[in-house]
């Protein structure tokens, strides 16, 4: 009986709509000034020869109110004919921001406000776009900034709109106290929190300036930092924001320690349609935090290498979430692995990239149109896209497809300045020495680099081009190309000599973590011996040609390649001749491994081997022997140390250097953005062909000194000073070293 009369009724409704229905023959629109009729018929969805009703009618009102053209419409439909009867809003010709000394944060509020120039003038987002500014300007640590709008009409259709700021003065932090840190001591919470204490060799930073978002950071921070040492309901109760008589503020953390939680168990809970065996290896890296205290970048680890078994694996529309049971003071962690719904990569739209080719970002993708959606494979292409280092920012956005079981995604990029500029000197104890180079690393928008070398001491001078494009085939494989001259007058190594050089190479991912490299180079080398040069080295004298090729290897699993702070990197690479009028294989060993002591200390052990051998019965020659850098043995001059033919330092068939270091980042305050770095270096040079009165000492050389690594307004900058501890009679020595390094 109630179907019937649902029945019934809705056949009654469906009359009375079409009774009510009117064929639209004619439309009439007035009031309109700045948008055409033609415009509003389209927004609005307006057609002849259409059967319009009440529905259709609201359609129309609410399409034309979408458009924010218009502050009032109104719609009549009768006797076939639509008017259309429109207010358009004021249009904004200037909008003026008076107060404001810094053009950058003018169009920074330019940027977040919704009322533009040129664009209709809503009176409702007037007071939006107000607290919209104040916020900024809390944001920045001016709290009690004023900000007022006057509209100025120039006609009833057309308005300047002018916005007054007065910023009043900058409110600063001056105390930052914590109460209940039982077990972390405040110096510490202080260098783990954002905030800082108005001192006044903090000039430079802004985090002196209170601000509700710099509390909301600090608040995660802490939260963070307590749950990484295992204080799993660690709790931020409060923070009391109190102004002093001096006008600022004192800031007052209240914390909620609780206990310290252990990892008690570690497994996965995989689903039936995967192959569990898969997952078993697993097993032995869950062993490893048994027992260890819990830390959410525990269990980001172990999710990276679940990730990376399912990449390895090829396993589609996987998805993983994880579980945590707590029980007294520990905790059991389940990785539950299952299957995802399976959609697809309808689209891929790319933003922001205004300088850069699209087909470079699109290179850097790990999957494309057509693909499994899966979010592992968009964190992965996102992260390679970063890897690149021409962007400020990567960001990205899913939305739905055309059909359910489709999806876009959107990728916004912020592209940064990519040129390098960097300088570098030094001092020592016979003259100085002098580096210039310049470097684009988005040559043309396509993600190349180019680079030019300008290296000048007392006894050379080098000079050198570079290209590289560090995804030319799209599967993350490099390549890359030199030229380079050098003309070295050498007094003190008993030869001057020219050089020209041309190569290129190419590097590639082997497996995980590990990288090869092939390489070809041809070189010209013009070798002539000093007067005063002993007979042994006069009879290398003459012009050289060589083709050769060289190849290496690189494992590195540093957890990240600028300042690392655990983790290692080893390298081998090996050149050799293919034709040369006198052929040398030339090796070259070098590892690192860097461990973080404490919060506060990260350790660093580097070591360093080459040598050169000859094919032949002829010596090494002296533009082949081997040298040690004043990078790898601090407080020794380029090339000055090793083997003395009489005056002449002629170089090695070995080098070997061993380095200590302790980087101390938080030894001087942050503001000043420097960290300190202590060393310990060994080395030695050694080894020649021939005549045993060679003085060929198998001293070895120390030294030791401290590195500050300034983060300065026009770049970072490295000042190196250094004493040695042992040394050779021959040796020079180098007590001050300066580098300066900037972008544009």
């Amino acid at each position: 009986m109630m179907g019937f009369l649902t029945k019934i009724s809705l056949l009654i409704f469906i009359l009375i709509s079409s009774a009510n229905a009117e064929v639209l023959k004619k439309i009439q629109i007035n009031g309109n000034k700045r948008i055409s009729d033609e415009t509003i018929k389209i927004y609005g969805e307006v057609e002849l020869n259409k059967n319009f009703t009440e529905s259709e009618l609201n359609k129309v009102l609410s399409n034309l109110n979408s458009t924010n053209f218009f502050e009032n419409i109104e719609i009549n439909l009768n006797n076939k004919t639509l008017k259309i009867v429109v207010k358009e809003y004021p249009f904004v010709n200037q909008l003026i921001i008076l107060g404001e000394p810094k053009k950058s944060n003018v169009e920074e509020i330019k940027k977040l406000i919704q009322i533009k120039s040129k664009r209709p003038f809503i009176k409702a987002n007037l007071a939006k776009d107000i607290d919209i500014i104040k916020k900024l300007y809390s944001s920045l640590g001016y709290n009690f900034a004023e900000v007022d709008a006057k509209i100025k009409e120039i006609d009833s259709d057309n308005l300047d709109l002018v916005i007054e700021i007065k910023r009043g003065n900058q409110t600063k932090i001056s105390s930052i106290n914590f109460i209940g840190n039982n077990n972390i001591k405040t110096r510490r919470l202080k260098d783990v929190i954002a905030s800082e204490e108005n001192k006044f060799w903090k000039f430079i930073t802004r985090n002196t300036n209170f601000s509700q978002n710099l509390i909301n950071l600090d608040i995660r921070l802490l939260t963070n930092y307590y749950k990484s040492l295992g204080y799993y309901d660690i709790k931020v109760n409060s923070n009391a924001a109190q102004l002093n008589t001096s006008g600022n503020i004192d800031l007052v953390y209240s914390l909620e320690e609780g206990k310290r939680f252990t990892i008690n168990k570690i497994s996965t809970n995989v689903d039936s349609v995967f192959d569990k065996n898969l997952f078993f290896p697993l097993n032995k890296t869950f062993e490893k935090y048994i027992g260890s205290y819990y830390s959410p970048f525990t269990i980001k680890k172990l999710l990276e290498e679940l990730d990376e078994l399912i990449l390895n694996n090829n396993l589609q529309f996987v998805e993983h979430n994880v579980q945590e049971k707590v029980e007294g003071n520990s905790i059991d962690i389940i990785f539950n692995v299952f299957e995802g719904q399976k959609i697809l990569v309808e689209r891929i739209d790319i933003t922001g990239n205004n300088v850069t080719n699209e087909s470079v970002i699109r290179g850097e993708l790990v999957l494309d149109e057509g693909d499994p959606f899966t979010k592992l494979n968009i964190e992965k292409s996102i992260a390679e896209i970063k890897e690149r280092n021409i962007f400020k920012n990567v960001e990205y956005s899913i939305s739905d497809g055309s059909e359910p079981n489709l999806k876009k995604i959107n990728i916004s990029v912020e592209e940064k300045p990519t040129g390098e500029i960097s300088a570098g000197a030094g001092i020592g104890t016979e003259g100085g020495s002098f580096a210039f180079s310049v470097k684009e690393n988005n040559w043309l928008g396509e993600g190349k680099s180019v680079g030019i070398n300008l290296d000048v001491n007392k006894e050379s001078l080098t000079g050198a081009l570079t290209y590289s494009d560090p995804n030319y085939d799209f599967l993350g494989n490099s390549i890359n190309y030199f030229i380079s001259s050098s003309e070295n007058d050498v007094p003190d190594r008993g030869y001057e000599n020219s050089i020209i050089s041309l190569g290129g190479g190419t590097s590639f991912e082997q497996y995980k973590d590990i990288k090869a490299n092939l390489g070809l180079s041809a070189s010209y080398d013009d070798l002539r011996t000093q007067g005063t040069a002993s007979d042994a080295l006069k009879k290398q004298a003459g012009t050289f040609s060589e083709l050769s090729g060289n190849y290496g290897f690189t494992f590195d699993k540093r957890n990240r390649a600028f300042m690392p702070t655990s983790g290692s990197i080893v390298s081998f690479n090996q050149n050799f001749p293919i034709i040369a009028d006198a052929g040398y294989i030339t090796n070259r060993i070098t590892a690192s491994k860097y461990n973080s002591l404490t919060n506060n200390v990260v350790s660093a052990v580097k070591f360093y081997f080459a040598n050169v051998s000859g094919l032949s019965d002829q010596d090494v020659r002296l533009s082949k022997r081997t040298t040690l850098s004043s990078r790898r043995l601090r407080g020794f001059e380029k090339n000055k140390v090793g083997p003395v033919d009489g005056d002449d330092h002629i170089g090695g068939n070995y080098a070997a250097a061993l380095n200590f270091e302790a980087n101390l980042p938080n030894l001087l305050p942050e503001a000043t953005n420097t960290d300190i770095n202590f060393f310990l270096d060994f080395g030695n040079v050694w080894g020649v062909d021939y005549d045993s009165t060679i003085d060929d000492s198998n001293k070895i050389r120390s030294s030791t000194g401290v590195a500050l690594n300034w983060s300065s307004p026009i770049g970072p900058m490295t000042f190196i000073l250094s004493q040695n501890l042992s040394k050779a009679n021959t040796d020079e020595t180098e007590s001050f070293n300066f580098n300066l390094g900037t972008t544009f």
